[in-house]
């Protein structure tokens, strides 16, 4: 077995060489360039200046209880043995999609380099979701990643559209929730993700034409959820207060059932979704109902 590929300056292709040379002008180390062992693609293993690397800027909030947690395991072991993966937009710039709590812990424990993986290829900035294993993402985390990507990428590339980015979206109901959750922190995504991903799928058409129609399917679910915290209160008015209660209600009030063999449109599902939330008679509705529901179901996390 032949391995791969390591350092030969004269046959670098011109993308990689320019790459070695940035990192040499912005005081960084390149200690190997080789082609990784899957794909064959060049990639440079470096040390970077550690004020000029940073997350991208479509990743998910910093934890700071992982980040605390990283912190006191590399100060036990006194060792960093896990390089973050990189790319460089610009001169003097290294954007990390998937190190940022380590990134975070060295700095907080003033260290002045970062070892990392350098990939020449840009759009391993958007690749964020497959690449991130430092923390498992909840679904608030993973849909404010995927419309922070998707904003970017509405002004970066205009022309393209979703289909072209289902990878890193990963899924169409991503990019609605992401909206939702942009304006609300708390929104209910755990309780409408179900019913989204079977009816919310990737628009045909490019950013441009088609940013307008998901900012509208996002305010179809809020339509939908602002019907629901009507019914929630209600029912707390009369005592029923229990965590489930919002899957309770949507259970009881969605136009799918798995006996359809053939969906409705989104349009469709979320205007009787609406409907039959703004009729449900929440007079009918008793706590050992809503208690058993939520035995047979676990509550979803936000």
């Amino acid at each position: 077995m032949t391995p791969p590929s390591v350092f030969p300056p004269g046959e670098l292709p011109k993308t990689m060489a320019e790459l070695v040379a940035r990192v040499d002008a912005d005081g960084g180390h390149t200690l190997a360039v080789y082609r990784e062992p899957v794909g064959d693609h060049w990639q440079g293993f470096v040390l970077l200046p550690i004020e000029k690397v940073a997350p991208t800027p479509y990743q998910r909030d910093l934890s700071p209880t992982h980040a605390k947690r990283l912190q006191e395991v590399v100060k036990k072991i006194d060792r960093f043995v896990d390089p973050i993966v990189v790319v460089s937009p610009a001169a003097g710039s290294y954007w990390t999609p998937n190190g940022h709590h380590r990134l975070t812990a060295l700095v907080k424990l003033k260290a002045k380099w970062v070892p990392a993986i350098l990939i020449p290829a840009a759009e391993v900035a958007f690749q964020i979701l497959a690449l991130n294993t430092e923390k498992a993402h909840n679904l608030k985390e993973k849909s404010l990643e995927v419309v922070r990507m998707y904003r970017g990428l509405c002004e970066a590339e205009p022309r393209k559209g979703e289909a072209d980015y289902a990878f890193q979206f990963e899924a169409a109901h991503l990019i609605t929730l992401g909206m939702l959750y942009e304006e609300n922190k708390r929104f209910a995504g755990g309780a409408f993700a179900p019913i989204l991903k079977r009816v919310d799928k990737f628009l045909g058409g490019s950013f441009a034409k088609m940013r307008g129609e998901r900012e509208q399917r996002a305010a179809a679910v809020r339509a939908a959820d602002t019907a629901l915290v009507g019914a929630v209160a209600a029912l707390k008015k009369r005592g029923i207060n229990h965590p489930f209660v919002k899957n309770y209600v949507l259970a009881r009030t969605t136009p799918l059932t798995r006996q359809r063999k053939t969906l409705p449109s989104f349009d469709q599902t979320f205007s009787k979704l609406r409907a039959n939330i703004e009729a449900f008679d929440v007079a009918k509705v008793r706590y050992e109902d809503v208690q058993r529901a939520g035995l047979m179901v676990a509550p979803a996390g936000d």
